[in-house]
């Protein structure tokens, strides 16, 4: 068994991140969105590195996994009766992360170290390394004008139409020495792209200055998982926001917006329908069941990616050595 390197965002990557620990520990690296990434009350926010964080560690609340479980919100209120902001309704436990972060930054430290410190305290085997230690962050192009993703989602609840996104920063983003260590691992054996959004979870990753190349030409089987299950996305905002760009809200559609990239595609049963339109993308296909509603589901679509990437090695190596 070799490296695997996840690259996720949002709570349905981290699930699938789960579950490739659960059958790798300490050989997964999970590469992480920070475009999302904001700053509030003085406070360095990172929610796609934090609910990775509470995920791997078993302290996810079932209901809302940005969260630890048992959160409460005497703070948040607290701050309200001050005159504070009432959005975003911020936990006391969820404050931990952020307090300790800022700290770390002030003191001169890069978001990569304080992650892996807070692994290590959380008993983390894996490494979750952020994007890239430089600010990108996602900005959304909409009819009320160009905002944060923070902005479109908390304060304008994804209601604008959307025409686009910009990743500000991300050309000139560093790619950090942990992440070009696991994508230059010598037994690399599969880039998983996680069930999230395409637009504010993935494509902020592939940005980051030269990181789409380096995917590109690495020797390992690059599999993305769709994150479009019969026609919507089990949470978030992909299905909005495609039909916004014009997209249908497809698992074909999902795929089409890694072509290039990837060499397999995983599609849930429930899209069996779209298996030869993605195929007819020269992509190979798999169809099984990419709902995680329980810890073993989490496993079994974790295990059929796996099988899946070392089917299409072992496909790639026979058809090389069969090459005139």
């Amino acid at each position: 068994m070799g490296t695997v390197v996840a690259l996720a965002g949002q709570v349905g990557g981290a699930k699938l991140a789960d579950g490739l620990y659960r059958l790798r520990g300490k050989d997964l690296v999970v590469v992480v969105n920070t475009g999302d990434d904001y700053e509030h009350l003085g406070l360095a926010f990172s929610p796609d590195v934090d609910t990775m964080l509470y995920t791997l560690a078993g302290i996810a609340a079932p209901a809302a996994g940005w969260e630890p479980e048992g959160e409460s919100r005497v703070v948040h209120a607290m701050v309200k009766k001050l005159g504070g902001p009432d959005q975003p309704a911020l936990g006391d436990r969820s404050l931990a992360a952020p307090l300790l972060r800022s700290q770390g930054m002030a003191d001169g430290r890069r978001p990569t170290e304080i992650t892996l410190d807070f692994c290590r305290h959380l008993g983390i085997a894996a490494r979750v390394l952020p994007m890239s230690d430089d600010p990108v962050r996602t900005n959304v192009i909409t009819t009320k004008g160009v905002v944060t993703f923070n902005e479109f989602f908390n304060q304008l609840n994804c209601e604008p139409t959307v025409h686009g996104f910009q990743y500000a920063g991300a050309e000139d983003a560093r790619i950090s020495d942990e992440v070009l260590a696991a994508l230059h691992a010598p037994d690399l054996e599969a880039i998983v792209l996680c069930p999230a959004n395409p637009y504010h979870a993935i494509q902020p990753i592939l940005a980051v200055g030269g990181l789409y190349d380096l995917i590109r030409k690495c020797r390992a089987p690059v599999i993305a998982v769709s994150p479009i299950v019969g026609g919507k996305a089990l949470k978030g905002s992909a299905g909005k926001i495609m039909r916004d760009l014009g997209r249908e809200p497809s698992a074909r559609a999902a795929a089409a917006e890694y072509l290039r990239l990837i060499d397999g595609f995983v599609i849930d049963t429930e899209d069996a329908q779209f298996v030869d339109g993605v195929r007819a993308m020269d992509l190979e296909v798999l169809s099984t069941s990419t709902v995680m509603r329980t810890v073993e589901d989490r496993i079994n679509l974790a295990s059929r990616v796996l099988d899946f990437a070392t089917a299409i090695r072992a496909k790639q190596a026979l058809e090389l050595e069969q090459a005139p």
